[in-house]
């Protein structure tokens, strides 16, 4: 079988515009001249061109077929607005090579550098050595006055020796190294099985836009890492549009449909606007949908259909809408097991389960903690423009508590992130000191060890006596319940799903948070308030 050659160009502006009529064929002109070689067929030409210039790009593909008919022509639109500005060029070829349909068994790859602006020109070479352009070589055609035919010139084709090009290479290295640390937010962590997990997801995210599954505990840095995922794409000019995240947890009752797909105006009482809807919005970005599992069975049929189709149909319309978005789900359940109970759809698991990562929860990356404490740190500090550290026996005692057994995390990165406030709030003069990490230490025992029985909670802790001096045995128990719930959850609409997970599966009510927080009302109580308490 015969192996094709595949040339990419860059149609030149200047010296591609040469002469009209029969004058042209006395003038050299790059795209015509690389055509015309003798020793060397170009089977299929994808010639780029910005779009003002799409009346050139025909002439030259017409005289193309008139000195070359067996090479086939492929004008290529462009979407660069500088040709002269690097980071803008550099990401349309980059995404360009990443969404071509290379077939390398078959075909040979070319990319012509004499057309173009400088930057072009660069650019093409930093991607053919980087492979992006898989086993490219360089091509460069050049005037020959002592020549026969003035427009055919000369050619020479480069095969890039790599061992020649170290230093070059090194920098790809470095930028893929940049990339593995934006993704960590800059965290040096030394946890192996987290180093490869990021190391894919790396890869994974600059080259994919199958939907991603990131599954993990509460409190993993799910959110963190999708939003960094659709930052690092962004930059390289993977996607144009928003991030829109939403946590499916709160997308209950007949408000869900609504919410993801949108509405049209007087589809239901109440509806007196149109809405575009979440899927809508996320148009050309990332849709980061958290706790998918949380979905009901009809929004998953709906939400498998835009994936596949990339349209659907707002509530009350027959008019489909279109939007193509890349999705990011996040879980902390077993969908496998939630398929077998009939609560997930099968054929939507398998939709996006194509590149799956389990987020390791903070114990066990233990190895790991301090360099996420120094991120906290630094974290508080920027937001609140003050400087904080640690005096050194106080970090040592804090770092010894967080990697032993009694140091539970049972809310993960949230237990951490909550922890360091507490600590940067109390300290004086910017030191977290010996007092101040004993005072939290005894606050994070508490927290976690009375959550553990139900029997530890008095509730004259939380309600005046007169009021408990009235309640039957039954309604304190049932306080002490829901208390408990409170104080082992990390927000009101996690202790909510929690304490209704029955009824709100039947639609009875479209929001759990507001049924719990009536209840805490009931005894003058709040969820920020039980959870201040410890």
């Amino acid at each position: 079988m015969n192996r094709k050659n595949v040339m990419f160009a860059i149609l030149g502006l200047v010296k591609d515009n040469k002469g009209r009529g029969a004058k042209r064929w006395q003038l050299w002109r790059p795209t015509i001249s690389a055509v015309m070689q003798d020793d060397f067929q170009v089977d299929r030409l994808e010639l780029m061109y910005e779009p003002s210039e799409l009346n050139l790009a025909r002439r030259i593909s017409a005289d193309v077929a008139e000195v070359s008919p067996a090479t086939e022509v492929v004008l290529v639109e462009t979407a660069w607005n500088d040709p002269w500005d690097f980071a803008d060029v550099y990401n349309w070829l980059y995404q360009h090579a990443s969404h071509y349909d290379f077939d390398p068994e078959k075909e040979d790859y070319y990319l012509n550098i004499t057309t173009g602006t400088h930057v072009n020109q660069i650019c093409m070479f930093m991607l053919s050595e980087a492979q992006i352009y898989p086993a490219s070589k360089l091509i460069q055609v050049s005037p020959d006055p002592q020549g026969d035919n003035p427009a055919k010139g000369t050619i020479s084709i480069v095969d890039l020796d790599l061992s020649k090009y170290a230093a070059l290479a090194a920098r790809f290295s470095e930028q893929s190294a940049t990339a593995r640390e934006f993704l960590k937010a800059g965290i040096q962590t030394r946890n192996s099985g987290f180093n490869q997990l990021i190391d894919e997801i790396e890869q994974v995210a600059i080259k994919a836009t199958d939907p991603m599954l990131l599954e993990g505990p509460t409190g993993a840095g799910k959110t963190q890492l999708a939003r960094r995922i659709y930052e690092l794409k962004s930059s390289r000019g993977g996607v144009s549009g928003s991030l829109v995240a939403v946590n499916c947890a709160t997308l209950v009752g007949d408000g869900a449909m609504s919410a993801l797909f949108g509405h049209i105006k007087g589809a239901y009482t109440g509806a007196q606007s149109a809405r575009e809807g979440y899927l809508k919005n996320a148009d050309q970005g990332i849709l980061f949908l958290d706790e998918i599992g949380e979905l009901g069975i009809d929004e998953q049929a709906m939400l498998l259909h835009a994936i596949e189709e990339k349209q659907f149909y707002p509530v009350g319309s027959d008019k489909a809408v279109y939007s193509d978005f890349q999705l990011i789900a996040g879980t902390n359940l077993d969908l496998r097991k939630a398929v077998a109970q009939g609560h997930f759809r099968e054929d939507l698991l398998a939709r996006i389960d194509i590149w799956n990562w389990r987020l390791p929860a903070l114990k066990e990356r233990i190895e790991d903690f301090e360099a996420n404490l120094d991120f906290e740190l630094r974290q508080y500090a920027r937001l609140n423009n003050v400087h904080i550290r640690f005096g050194s026996e106080a970090q040592k005692r804090y770092l010894h508590y967080a990697r032993s057994e009694k140091a539970i995390w049972s809310a993960n990165f949230r237990d951490l992130n909550a922890s360091v406030k507490r600590m940067a709030t109390l300290s004086k003069e910017g030191r977290i000191g010996s007092r101040t990490v004993e005072a939290e230490i005894a606050r994070l025992n508490q927290r976690w060890h009375a959550k553990s029985d139900t029997n530890n909670i008095e509730l004259s802790r939380y309600i005046d006596e007169e009021q408990l001096s009235i309640m039957d045995v039954f309604d304190q128990m049932q306080l002490k319940n829901v208390i408990q719930v409170c104080l082992s959850s990390t927000n009101l609409a996690d202790a909510g799903r929690k304490l209704f997970n029955i009824s709100r599966k039947n639609k009875s009510s479209s929001n759990d948070s507001h049924r719990l927080r009536v209840y805490l009302q009931k005894f003058g109580l709040s969820f920020a308030q039980l959870n201040s308490e410890l």
